[in-house]
């Protein structure tokens, strides 16, 4: 038996379930893609927009965590000074480790970022599962091909943002920096 102006008990129960639904079709998502089977091609919904990566094919496995974590030393100068530094071990930063030696000019970009454009762009066939970026990460931005060093926290994960490295320096350094040489470590 119902009262007039509050709602049943199965009443409640279906609107909790209704707003559990999208979290639950989420959680399923990424249980689905990142359940470690070696050469699963995960699906995309069809209401996804497709990135670029994602139209490619690949004829190639995903990298493994182990190419993925393990460290790549590198020699960082950032406005004069040494900054220790290292890259991941992901396709795209290997790509981006060819390119070394450089020296970039460094702009700001949306009070977040230090940002340079590569002399190239990077091959981002293989890359990691995205993650957000956080202060003093370096990244890069596909689909502009550049750089970007961020001094506060990034945006969500995005398949166009590639986290390539990190930089151990504090935002504040970072921030104001105008000036970046990157050099293979002997």
């Amino acid at each position: 038996m119902t009262t007039p102006g509050i709602p049943s008990r199965n009443s409640a129960v279906r609107h909790r379930l209704v707003r559990a639904a999208p979290a639950a079709a989420l959680l399923l998502t990424v249980t689905a893609c990142s359940s470690g089977t070696q050469g699963a091609t995960p699906t995309v919904p069809s209401s996804t927009p497709a990135s670029p990566r994602q139209q490619k094919p690949s004829t190639s496995t995903p990298p493994s965590p182990t190419e993925r974590s393990t460290a790549m030393d590198i020699r960082v100068t950032l406005d004069g000074r040494p900054v220790e530094a290292t890259l991941n071990n992901s396709p795209p930063a290997r790509d981006f480790a060819e390119l070394l030696p450089l020296t970039l000019d460094l702009e700001d970009f949306h009070s977040t970022e230090r940002v340079a454009d590569l002399p190239r762009k990077l091959d981002t066939d293989r890359a990691p599962e995205p993650v957000a970026a956080k202060v003093g990460d370096v990244a890069y931005y596909a689909p502009w091909g550049n750089l970007a060093l961020f001094y506060k926290n990034g945006p969500a994960p995005s398949a166009d943002l590639l986290v390539l490295g990190h930089l151990d320096i504090s935002a504040a350094q970072l921030g104001g920096a105008t000036r970046i040489t990157i050099e293979a470590a002997p």
